[in-house]
């Protein structure tokens, strides 16, 4: 197959030389619509997060990281690979991966490559479970449930943490390891009218706090956007969620209380590591699928290219990285596919040259890096027309999106610098209309880019 790897690849790295018997063991940690600031270390003062808090504190927290597509499947596939979605084509729930593609993912390299491997939680990549590439298998397919055994049995964020605290216990002492960790939370239960369905033992958590809403929860920004968005699946989920200040003020709550039962199983587990003795020499990443709209632009759910459904919180923490890099903050837009390129340059991989993402750890060690300045966002599950197809560039300063599927022509282009919560559409100006120009053909570059790619080729980004 493309990019088989000689033994010397396999036990090279890009500056870290580490040896197979010193390798590190990797801990990846996965949140299911975790929006970027919804965490104490990304400057939210309401939310109760003191275990990630600390691992931001002793790690490297990347501010601007995005995810390439926000739906689950999609998303997950490309932080499986190292691939936009136009490279590996999961649009839907069914598709699982190829052999091939499953070969390639950074699960199977490092097993190839001596790690013992497990998965835990939801898996989300097509109809097929892959049990047999991994040591440990704890997944399951679909949405899965808060309460596997009904209420008021364990829940199933600490349920998770007990699984992983057993993949410890089965690890053997002679291999690194791998354990992927990915969390239903801060995800609906979507057939129960209480949607976020946390544990009772957090439920006094938030009574006392009022969250103020998002000034784009006025109901004019939902009327700017085209009638195939005021009438999508996001604007049905906002009537259950956020129709009322009373049901926004319960949901947002009930939505904390599940990321901060995620981050006590963190802290849990960093706590048996460092029991163990080995918290020395375990890498740990942190981040989230995609964001989540609480009410701004008058929606529920992702899905489009808004700030608050594209970006999320990432952080990685390197203990062999030393104090240097304690506390460091990126602000460069690091990006979802970025992920498995940067666990196996941990575990002293060279990542196959076709993946379209990049090791973040020039980042990690404080090195200037020649970083990308844009990127090629899309999304193409459309749910039988409920979830509006769309696509897009993101530079630094400039956001353009446009809508594939609606009547008439529709697209968006907001300055983020000077309007960052992006209120004033600026598609329809005429001083902006270079800037709307350019970033057409960006798009239009991107995606021809990406339908020429091959898994034989060295990937290069467009720009």
């Amino acid at each position: 197959m493309a990019n088989l790897w000689t033994r010397r690849e396999l036990l090279g790295s890009a500056g870290l030389a580490l040896q197979a018997q010193t390798r590190p063991n990797i801990l990846f940690l996965l949140t299911d619509d975790h929006r970027w600031d919804a965490l104490g270390a990304m400057g939210n003062r309401l939310i109760q997060t003191p275990h990630l808090d600390e691992l931001a504190g002793r790690g490297v927290t990347f501010e601007n990281h995005f995810v390439t597509t926000a739906i689950c499947m999609t998303s997950r596939a490309s932080i499986f690979t190292g691939l936009h979605a136009r490279c590996h084509r999961i649009h839907d729930f069914a598709t699982p991966f190829t052999p091939a593609q499953m070969a390639a993912t950074y699960p199977s390299l490092l097993r190839r490559a001596g790690y013992w491997t497990g998965f835990i939680g939801k898996y989300g990549v097509g109809n097929r479970m892959p049990e047999q590439e991994f040591d440990v298998w704890h997944g399951f397919p679909g949405q899965g449930r808060y309460f596997p055994d009904g209420e008021p049995g364990p829940h199933l964020t600490a349920r998770m943490g007990d699984q992983a605290l057993g993949f410890f216990d089965r690890a053997p002492a002679n291999r690194p390891w791998c354990l992927s960790v990915s969390f239903k939370a801060p995800h609906v239960q979507d057939e129960d009218p209480r949607q976020f369905l946390h544990s009772p033992e957090t439920a006094a958590l938030y009574r006392n706090v009022t969250i103020p809403e998002p000034p784009t929860a006025h109901p004019r920004f939902i009327a700017a956007l085209p009638e195939e968005v005021q009438r999508s699946e996001g604007r049905r989920r906002w009537a259950v969620r956020f129709s009322t200040s009373a049901l926004y003020q319960e949901s947002v709550k009930r939505y904390y209380r599940l990321i901060t039962e995620v981050d006590a199983v963190v802290g849990r587990l960093r706590a048996d590591l460092k029991r163990r003795g080995l918290d020395g020499n375990t890498v740990i990443a942190f981040t989230g699928d995609n964001g989540f709209y609480l009410s701004e632009h008058g929606l529920a759910g992702k899905w489009l290219m808004h700030e608050e459904s594209i970006r999320v919180p990432a952080i990685v923490y390197d203990p062999r990285l030393g104090p240097s890099a304690e506390g460091r903050r990126r602000r460069e837009m690091t990006l979802s596919i970025d992920l498995a390129p940067t666990l196996l340059e941990a575990a002293g991989l060279a990542p196959p040259t076709s993946m379209n993402g990049r090791s973040l750890y020039a980042l990690l060690r404080g090195e200037p890096a020649a970083w990308r300045q844009e990127w090629f966002y899309e999304h193409r599950f459309t749910a039988n027309g409920w979830i509006p197809q769309t696509e897009g560039v993101r530079i630094a300063d400039w956001k353009y999106t446009r809508y594939p599927d609606t009547a008439s022509r529709f697209e968006e282009l907001f300055h983020l610098t000077q309007d960052p919560t992006e209120q004033r559409n600026l598609a329809g100006s005429t001083d902006a209309r270079p800037r709307l120009d350019r970033l057409r053909a960006r798009t239009e570059r991107w995606k021809r880019s990406l339908d020429g790619w091959s898994p034989d080729q060295r990937w290069t980004d467009p720009a």
